[in-house]
C-alpha cells in the first residue's frame, strides 16, 4: 500500500482561486473568503439548536440534534459510559455537484484506484484458461 497523501487545501488556496476568478490580487480577496467562512460559522455555531444554510449549488450545511446514548461502551476499558444529547454538523452536496464528482474516473483520465472493481485486473495463468480451454476439452 502507497503512503501518498492527497493534497490539503487551505484558506489561502480558496482566497488565490477566488482572486483569480474576479481579477484581483490575493490580498483584496482574503478578506472576503476569511468573512465568508467566519459567518458561516457563527451562523452554525450561533443555531438555537439547529439550523440549515443552504448555498445554491454548492449545498446544504446543517447543524442537527442528536439523541442520548445511555449504554455507550468505552473501548479501551470496556465501561459503560453516558453520551448527553448534542448538535452535529451535517453537510449535504447540491445536485450540481453530486453530478460532478460521480463521473467515473477512467472518463475524467484519473489512474484508477488498485482492488477497484473497475480497475483493469493484472490477469493470472490460472484464469486465461477459463471457459476457452473447457470448451476446447468439451469438443
Amino acid at each position: 500500500m502507497t503512503d501518498k497523501r492527497v493534497p490539503t487545501l487551505t484558506k489561502k488556496d480558496v482566497a488565490r482561486r477566488v482572486a483569480e476568478l474576479c481579477g484581483e490580487p490575493i490580498y483584496k480577496s482574503e478578506p472576503w473568503v476569511n468573512a465568508t467562512i467566519e459567518a458561516i460559522r457563527d451562523l452554525m455555531v450561533e443555531a438555537d439548536p439547529e439550523v440549515r444554510i443552504e448555498l445554491r449549488d454548492f449545498g446544504v450545511f446543517e447543524v442537527k440534534k442528536t439523541r442520548a446514548k445511555p449504554k455507550a461502551r468505552n473501548p479501551k476499558t470496556n465501561e459503560t459510559v453516558f453520551i448527553p444529547s448534542r448538535r452535529k454538523t451535517h453537510f449535504k452536496p447540491s445536485k450540481l455537484m453530486k453530478e460532478a464528482l460521480q463521473k467515473p474516473l477512467a472518463e475524467l483520465g484519473y489512474s484508477i484506484p488498485e482492488g477497484s472493481a473497475d480497475s483493469p485486473a493484472p490477469r493470472r495463468a490460472s484464469r486465461e484458461g477459463g471457459l476457452a480451454s473447457t470448451a476446447r476439452k468439451a469438443a
